[in-house]
């Protein structure tokens, strides 16, 4: 039963699972201090807007929101409009002082304190929005300095030095700082934040922060947690997961992580994304490989194929080293789902970097491929590259590929026919249609399977059951799969 008395809140989710997470934390703290969170921004006093500020699509994306949010002033329930996230970290009082439809641009460092912020703005207080800075200095330099000392804040990370009741306690091993907003069968969980990587095209390690992992005993008892709260597949996330424990003093702590992870009631599928080639080890690839629950799925940030490009990247490796890391997966995993993201446009890059990242993509049989054309990023390396390619040249070398990669998944989902699969079942649509995914796709953006009856199998799972199959047919990337076990 709710208090219709206190305060509304609807918070939108924009970008990536790391931001859900993120709103999860969020979602607690403004619990904590009286608010009242809704499904509907219709239903809401103050819509608070989780912005992604990774590309100039998901900015726009972002204003976008924000705008429309702000109609609902003018519809009279509405009586706040928030910014949150990457770009309003990233920007500040430039954003608040282009987007005045907005009556609060709040940084990280406002995370702690949300309910109060949000109670000042609701009470017709002004906030002066923060000026930018580089959130690599707020940390040491060493990676293992970075324990020790003082804190500072670290979006989804349950602040355990903030004075916040929420919602978990002693039985977790230690506090857990989350309120779901999603009821499915997965959730993301946050294993570390911020990038000591100098990728030449990426601003998320000024706005990010440093590499901070998460402590083991944070993981494990966010994943119980989870766990009794319905989940079936945890989905490791964080800016560069390979490079987890590295601040800890052991750069192989994942490979344990995902054991401690794997022995916990209710848990079915550990699912890790964002892997850096140059830092997948054979240990981690054995250990994803052994490890029961952990399902076999690679999500590997190429970016490109084109060693020079890749330099000019500031990124390591090449066509055949990247095709000699698919093999190691493939020899102990040959039904492992892989996935990686690639750049077009780069400046410098020629014709014959292009051809080879098509030769690349058509020998490496990827499960999932995304691709995006090049565009500066403010206060980056490559803004200020020469050699710059027109618009048209990147987006008609972006859409080729991009075509290429279209047909290929199909390709790749076409060589599953026959194949037998898990699937955990995660919806059934407005037709009846119960669909779900295989250990090989990644949440929402790999693909996805429909579950079709067989003729010796009565035929209802629940969401969250997992199911085992048959593939006997493909549409596109997705898959339909004959049940035959539960």
């Amino acid at each position: 039963m709710t208090d219709d008395t206190l305060t509304s809140v609807h918070l939108v989710t924009l970008g990536c699972a790391r931001n859900e997470v993120d709103s999860e934390e969020l979602a607690a703290r403004l619990e904590a201090g009286g608010f009242r969170l809704v499904d509907e921004p219709a239903d809401a006093d103050a819509v608070m807007v989780n912005t992604c500020g990774f590309i100039e699509a998901a900015k726009m994306d972002s204003i976008n929101t924000l705008m429309a949010a702000a109609d609902l002033k003018d519809q009279g329930r509405a009586k706040a409009v928030v910014a949150v996230g990457c770009m309003a970290e990233r920007y500040g009082q430039e954003l608040a002082g282009e987007l005045t439809e907005t009556d609060a641009v709040l940084g990280f460092d406002d995370y702690a304190d949300i309910a109060e912020r949000l109670n000042s703005i609701m009470g017709g207080q002004a906030h002066q929005s923060h000026v930018p800075r580089d959130r690599r200095t707020l940390l040491p330099l060493s990676p293992v300095a970075r324990h020790s000392g003082g804190h500072t804040p670290v979006p989804g990370h349950g602040d355990e030095y903030a004075a916040v009741g929420a919602q978990a306690g002693e039985a977790y091993g230690a506090r857990v700082l989350r309120r779901r907003l999603e009821s499915g069968p997965m959730a993301p969980l946050k294993l570390a934040s911020g990038c000591d990587r100098r990728c030449a095209f990426c601003a998320i390690p000024a706005f990010r922060g440093a590499y901070l992992s998460r402590r083991p005993t944070d993981v494990l008892a966010e994943a119980r947690w989870l766990a009794d709260q319905g989940v079936k597949e945890i989905f490791l996330v964080s800016e560069n997961s390979s490079s987890y424990g590295k601040d800890l003093g052991d750069l192989r702590l994942l490979e344990t992580l995902l054991g401690d992870l794997s022995r916990i009631d209710g848990l079915e599928w550990i699912r890790v994304s964002y892997l850096q080639p140059a830092e997948t080890r054979p240990s981690l690839i054995e250990a994803m490989v052994a490890t029961d629950k952990v399902v076999p799925y690679f999500d590997l940030s190429f970016q490109h194929a084109s060693g020079p490009v890749l330099r000019r990247m500031r990124r390591f490796g090449d066509a055949e080293q990247f095709l000699g890391l698919i093999d190691s997966v493939r020899r102990v995993a040959p039904t492992a789902g892989i996935r990686s993201n690639f750049i077009l446009g780069f400046p410098g890059e020629t014709d014959a970097d292009v051809q080879i990242v098509e030769d690349f993509l058509e020998a490496a049989r990827l499960d999932a491929i995304g691709v995006f054309g090049y565009s500066d990023e403010d206060s980056t390396e490559a803004a200020s590259l020469s050699d710059k390619l027109d618009r048209d040249t990147i987006e008609e070398r972006r859409a080729h590929i991009a075509d290429l990669a279209d047909h290929l998944v199909d390709q790749r989902a076409e060589e599953r026919l026959g194949e037998r699969v898990r699937v955990l079942v995660e919806e059934v649509d407005s037709d009846g249609a119960i669909v779900g995914r295989a250990e090989h796709q990644g949440p929402e953006v790999d693909g996805s399977c429909e579950l079709v009856a067989s003729d010796v199998l009565d035929f209802a799972p629940a969401i969250g059951t997992i199911v085992e199959g048959v593939v006997v047919d493909s549409e596109g990337v997705d898959l339909i799969v004959k049940v035959t076990a539960s």
